[in-house]
C-alpha cells in the first residue's frame, strides 16, 4: 500500500525553522554506527510508572526489528536499597509497530503517526512539497529517510511511538525496587546480529523536569532573534515550545508544533538553537520557551526575555575633516545625507582613548543641519565619533576618527632598572618612573642571549614601574636579559635602558664527563678524560675504589685548571667553589698510589658553580699488574747417598700468602734444565732417585703463586 504524506507547512516549520545540531533522539549517530544496537532510555514518573523508549542504530537494522519484533524483559536487581542474591526476570512482552489498519484512524488526525505509518508500511516515500527539505538533508537512500523521519516522529509522540513498537509504560513497578530493562533483537543472527540494549532506574531516580537555560533574544527593525542553549539538556528535551507575550503576564505559543533542531553542519552553533520571529517595532514584546521529552512530557517554563524592535536610521554619520587650532582644540567635520536632517533631532561628538573603548559624549545638542563642531579638550591621543539621533528613538554612529596633535619629541631613555629572579623562575622587574607628562607606558623586551634581537613582550604599552615575567630554570641559557622602552601618547619611542643582566636559579646538573683512555706504566694508573662541556663547571672531581669495596674515595680534584691530591686538602676546601678562569680542556692525571696485582675502579663528576653535581662518568676498571716478584724460597741444602743412589734437598717452609706450588726444575751442570716436578707449596723437602755417579747437579726453585706470580729463584749445586 502506498499511504500519502503531506505534511502540514506548520510541520515543516516545526522541524527546520532552527538549523544547529544533531537531535534526532539519542541515537543521532546511527547512520554512522556500523555495528547495530539497541539503545535505551528510561524516565520515571512521579505517580509510580516508568516510561521507556528504544530504538536501533542502523536502518537496516531497524526494518529487520520492524518484521521480527523486540522482547523486553525486566530484571528486579534491588529491593530496600539492598542488592537481591540473584535478580528477579520478568517478560513484558513483545514489541512489533501495530498492524496498518490499527493506524488508519489515527493518521487523519496525526501528522506524527502518518509519518511512522508511511516509514514503515508505505510503498514509496515520497514526501509532497519538500523540495526545500532534500536541500537541507540531501539523503541518498529511501531505507535511510524513512528511519530518519520515523524516529523523528516516535521522538514527537510517545503514542506514536507506543504504537511503532518502540515505547512502553511499565505500571508494576514499586518505589523501593530497581530494575533492569533488557530489549533484545528478536532478528535470528543468522539474518543479523543486533546488539541488545538496557537501562538501570527505579522510581526513586525521579527528577523533576528543569528549565531550559540561557535564553536569550536580540530585537531588529520588523524582527526578534531568540537563542537558548540546548546542549546542556540535549538529552532530556528533543524539541521545544516558543511562546511570547505583549503584557508579561498571558503567553500564547507561536506554532502547535515543537521546534526540533536536525542540522549537524560545521557552520552551525554545535550549543543554541535560534529562532526569528517576526514583530511590530515600537511594541514590548515577551518570549519564554518549554522543552519537550521523548516521553511527552512538558518543562517548566524558561526565565523571560523582552525587548522592542526598532526601525533603523537609513543614515550614517561619516567624519571627513580634521582641523587643528592648537594642541587642545580640532575643527572637525562630517558628511550626512540632507534627506536625513528629517528623522533625525540632532548630532553628538563622541570621544575614546582608545578605538575600541568605551566612548564619552563630549558635545550635545549640535543641531540637525550642522556638519562641523569645535571640541578644545584634546588629549595626546583621541579618537572621535559623530552619532546621529533618531527621533524614533534609535542612533546611528560613524567609524572612529583618530584625532592625534602633532608631537614627535620622544621620551627620556628609562633610568634604574632593576630585576630578580626567584627560585620558582619568576622575574620581578622594577624602574624608576619617567617624568615625561605625556607618557603612556613602557615596552619591555627579553632576550635570552646578550648579543641577540631582543623580542617585546608587551603587548601594550605597560602602565606602572613594576612587570613580572616568568623564565624556565630548567634550560641550558643560564642568564636572562632584559631592555625597557618608555612610549608617550602618541607612540614616540624613547632609547633603550641599559640591558639588565639576571642569573636565573641553577637547576640543571652539569654535563657528564667522559673518560677517555688509560695507560698503566711502572705500576702508576694515568688516566685521561673529557671534562664537562658546561659553562658554569667549576671542578672536576676523580673517586676511586678497589675490589670488592662499595665505597668510592675522593682522590683527585681538578679546580679552574689546577689539581690537587685530595690527600694535600681538607673537606672545607675541596668543596669550595671558585669561577674558572678558563674553558677547562680535556685533562688527564697519573694515580701513583696503587698496589700491583690490585684491581681499582674510577669514576669522574663535574661540579658547577651552583654546586650541583653532574652524573658520574661510566666507571673504569683496570687490574694493576704484578711487575716485581716475590722472595725466594730459602734454607736449601742436599745430601748425597750413594748407597741409596738418591739425593736429599731440604728448606724452610715458604709463608708468603697466596702461595700455591713450588716448581723445581733439574739439570746437569752445563747442559739445559728441564721442569723436575711441581709440588705443594707446603712441602719440606724431595728425594730425587734419578741420578747417576760423577755428575754435578744444578737444582732451580720457584714459587708460584695463585695469580700467576711467581718469586725470584734459589739455585742448588749437588755432586754425586
Amino acid at each position: 500500500m502506498n499511504l500519502p504524506l503531506i505534511l502540514r507547512s506548520s510541520l515543516l516549520m516545526a522541524v527546520f525553522v532552527c538549523l544547529s545540531t544533531d537531535q534526532v533522539y539519542a541515537q543521532q549517530d546511527s547512520l554512522a554506527v556500523e555495528t547495530p544496537q539497541i539503545v535505551v532510555m528510561a524516565r520515571p514518573q512521579k505517580y509510580g510508572e516508568i516510561m521507556l523508549r528504544w530504538a536501533v542504530t542502523t536502518p537496516l537494522a531497524w526494518r529487520k526489528l520492524n518484521a521480527h519484533g523486540y522482547e523486553l524483559k525486566r530484571y528486579t536487581v534491588t529491593r530496600n536499597n539492598e542488592t537481591l542474591p540473584s535478580p528477579i526476570e520478568k517478560s513484558l512482552g513483545i514489541f512489533l509497530p501495530k498492524p496498518l489498519e490499527e493506524w488508519m484512524p489515527l493518521v487523519e488526525i496525526n501528522d506524527n503517526a502518518a509519518v511512522m505509518a508511511q516509514s514503515i508500511y508505505g510503498e514509496g516515500f515520497d514526501v509532497e512539497g519538500m523540495d526545500q527539505l532534500s536541500a537541507i538533508i540531501n539523503l541518498a537512500e529511501e531505507q535511510e529517510q524513512r528511519f530518519a523521519w520515523g524516529l523523528y516522529a516516535a521522538d514527537q509522540d510517545f503514542e506514536v511511538a507506543q504504537m511503532a513498537g518502540l515505547g512502553y509504560i511499565d505500571h508494576h513497578v514499586e518505589a523501593n525496587e530497581k530494575y533492569v530493562y533488557q530489549i533484545t533483537s528478536l532478528v535470528p543472527e543468522s539474518i543479523l546480529k543486533v546488539n541488545k540494549g538496557g537501562v538501570f532506574t527505579g522510581l526513586q531516580d525521579y527528577e523533576e523536569l528543569p528549565k531550559p537555560l540561557d535564553l536569550a533574544v536580540v530585537f531588529f527593525d520588523g524582527k526578534s532573534m531568540l537563542s537558548w542553549n540546548y546542549a546542556i539538556h540535549n538529552q532530556i528535551y528533543n524539541s521545544y515550545f516558543v511562546e511570547r507575550s505583549v503584557d508579561g503576564v498571558n503567553f500564547e505559543g507561536l506554532h502547535d508544533l515543537p521546534l526540533t533542531s536536525l542540522n549537524n553542519s560545521e557552520k552551525t552553533d554545535p550549543l543554541r538553537m535560534f529562532y526569528t520571529d517576526s514583530i511590530t517595532n515600537g511594541q514590548t514584546y515577551y518570549y519564554r520557551i518549554k522543552g519537550k521529552t521523548p516521553f511527552g512530557e512538558i518543562s517548566p517554563a524558561s526565565e523571560v526575555v523582552s525587548g522592542i524592535g526598532e526601525k533603523n536610521l537609513a543614515y550614517v554619520p561619516h567624519i571627513t575633516t580634521k582641523y587643528f587650532e592648537d594642541d587642545k582644540t580640532v575643527l572637525l567635520e562630517w558628511e550626512f545625507m540632507e534627506e536625513g536632517n528629517n528623522l533625525i533631532t540632532g548630532f553628538e561628538l563622541n570621544r575614546s582613548d582608545n578605538v575600541d573603548g568605551a566612548y564619552k559624549t563630549v558635545v550635545k545638542n549640535i543641531p540637525p543641519e550642522a556638519r562641523k563642531v569645535r571640541y578644545n579638550g584634546l588629549m595626546p591621543t583621541n579618537y572621535m565619533t559623530i552619532t546621529a539621533l533618531g527621533k524614533n528613538g534609535s542612533k546611528r554612529t560613524s567609524f572612529p576618527a583618530l584625532v592625534q596633535p602633532v608631537d614627535s619629541i620622544p621620551p627620556d631613555k628609562p633610568i634604574g632598572f632593576k630585576g630578580e629572579v626567584d627560585s620558582l623562575g619568576v622575574v620581578t622587574l622594577t624602574w624608576t618612573p619617567n617624568t615625561d607628562k605625556d607618557i603612556l607606558g613602557y615596552r619591555v623586551f627579553k632576550g635570552n642571549n646578550k648579543e641577540e634581537e631582543y623580542s617585546q613582550i608587551t603587548v601594550s604599552p605597560h602602565q606602572g614601574t613594576t612587570y613580572s615575567d616568568s623564565v624556565s630554570v630548567k634550560n641550558l641559557n643560564s642568564k636572562v636579559y632584559y631592555q625597557l622602552i618608555a612610549v608617550d601618547q602618541r607612540f614616540n619611542m624613547s632609547e633603550p635602558s641599559e640591558i639588565l643582566e639576571l642569573k636565573k636559579p641553577d637547576f640543571i646538573k652539569p654535563t657528564q664527563p667522559v673518560f677517555k683512555s688509560y695507560k698503566i706504566n711502572d705500576g702508576n694508573v694515568n688516566l685521561t678524560w673529557a671534562n664537562s662541556s658546561s659553562e658554569d663547571v667549576v671542578r672536576h672531581e676523580v673517586y676511586r675504589k678497589e675490589r670488592d669495596n662499595l665505597e668510592w674515595k675522593l682522590v683527585y680534584t681538578l679546580n679552574s685548571g689546577q689539581y690537587t691530591d685530595s690527600s694535600m686538602q681538607s673537606t672545607a676546601q675541596l668543596s669550595s667553589a671558585s669561577p674558572p678562569a678558563k674553558p677547562l680542556p680535556t685533562e688527564q692525571w697519573t694515580d701513583k698510589n696503587v698496589k700491583e696485582g690490585q684491581q681499582y675502579s674510577y669514576t669522574l663528576i663535574a661540579v658547577d658553580d651552583s654546586k650541583l653535581e653532574s652524573d658520574p662518568a661510566p666507571p673504569l676498571t683496570v687490574i694493576v699488574p704484578k711487575t716485581s716478584l716475590s722472595p725466594p724460597l730459602k734454607g736449601l741444602y742436599g745430601e748425597a747417598d750413594r748407597e741409596a743412589g738418591t739425593i736429599t734437598i731440604r728448606w724452610k717452609p715458604y709463608t708468603e700468602p697466596n702461595a700455591s706450588k713450588i716448581a723445581i726444575y733439574k739439570g746437569v751442570q752445563g747442559n739445559p734444565m728441564s721442569l723436575l716436578k711441581e709440588i705443594p707449596v707446603d712441602t719440606k723437602g724431595i728425594v730425587d732417585g734419578k741420578v747417576k755417579p760423577n755428575n754435578t747437579y744444578e737444582y732451580l726453585f720457584r714459587v708460584v703463586f695463585r695469580d700467576g706470580s711467581v718469586s725470584e729463584v734459589s739455585m742448588l749445586d749437588i755432586k754425586y
